[in-house]
């Protein structure tokens, strides 16, 4: 890649790419993120732009910092701050958070998601894989602004559940679209909730890959409060 050196694609999802790599102008670790797409329609480039502009207007500690957004050879980029971190889902796979390692985690996260809605940002897609911890130094941040709303209410409007916004084993009874309620900030606190059970007990509430019976359980079942890991 152009203006680049490559080292790594640690994360790869139906709409976009992420890489690990160095600038070749002075050497700065980077994140590159992309659209998968090589041709992506235009109202995915003004999603694409719209994270971009959204994620560098926050200009929080907690939140990962965005350098630029370069078109490299036809393709939008977004260069991103590379702080040696890597995501929740990708270590609780392979280790344990003790109650205290737990409880740091999420008094940090609560900290952070307060100060992102404090700035009027429902972040609406907040799961361990936009939680970004660096284990030597503890740094911890929030990333993926791609459908958050700057907006301090949202009216839903009823969706297909296999088109929902976000990830569906972590969104809000009122994100699927089929109550009666607006979406507010309590949103965040409700996929914030799943994330905490996952990593108190390694596995989710609702375990299922069922679109409609999942949708089910967040409107109507209780996770089971017991095998905690």
């Amino acid at each position: 890649m152009h203006n680049y050196q490559v080292t790594e694609k640690p994360h790869e999802s139906s709409n976009s790419l992420v890489y690990r790599g160095y600038r070749q102008t002075d050497n700065l670790p980077v994140i590159l993120k992309m659209l998968k797409q090589a041709y992506p329609l235009p109202e995915k480039i003004a999603w694409f732009k719209r994270e971009y502009e959204i994620t560098q207007n926050i200009n929080l500690s907690g939140v990962i910092d965005v350098y630029s957004f370069p078109n490299l050879e036809n393709q939008w980029v977004m260069e991103l701050e590379d702080f040696g971190g890597e995501s929740l889902n990708r270590i609780i796979a392979k280790q344990q958070f003790t109650i205290a390692e737990f409880l740091h985690l999420a008094i940090e996260i609560v900290d952070i998601l307060g100060q992102v809605h404090q700035q009027y940002i429902i972040h609406k897609d907040i799961n361990p894989s936009n939680i970004i911890l660096n284990q030597q130094t503890g740094k911890l941040k929030l990333i993926d602004f791609g459908i958050s709303t700057t907006l301090s209410r949202e009216n839903p409007t009823f969706l297909n559940p296999n088109v929902l916004e976000g990830t569906l084993a972590y969104i809000s009874p009122e994100q699927t679209g089929r109550m009666n309620r607006t979406i507010d900030y309590r949103t965040d606190f409700y996929s914030l909730g799943i994330t905490f059970y996952e990593l108190l007990t390694g596995q989710l509430p609702f375990p299922t890959n069922e679109v409609l019976k999942l949708v089910h359980c967040h409107i109507a079942k209780q996770p089971a409060l017991w095998n905690l890991r």
